[in-house]
């Protein structure tokens, strides 16, 4: 028995109107992937760090991104207390 082959695409795909779109050049692409005007991006290091399973179980519960949200902490703790 053979497999039927199905396709992905909806019909409706093809009514779309691309003709108003401009044809990207390569250095138009190349200078959309450039992050101009924004500071760079600080480098984060990666750590083990051991912390209370409550504490961690409490911002694993807050939903994704809970590492950046201890970033985020730790960072207003250094903040507020300055050098040492």
């Amino acid at each position: 028995m053979r497999k039927r082959t199905t396709s992905r695409r909806s019909p409706s795909r093809k009514a779309i109107n691309l003709s108003d779109i401009p044809e990207a050049s390569p250095e138009a692409f190349a200078r959309g992937l450039v992050r101009k005007g924004l500071e760079p991006v600080a480098r984060k290091a990666q750590v083990t760090l051991r912390i209370d399973a409550d504490v961690i179980e409490w911002f694993r519960g807050r939903g994704r991104g809970y590492q950046t949200r201890i970033n985020s902490v730790l960072k207003a703790f250094k903040d507020a207390h300055g050098r040492a």
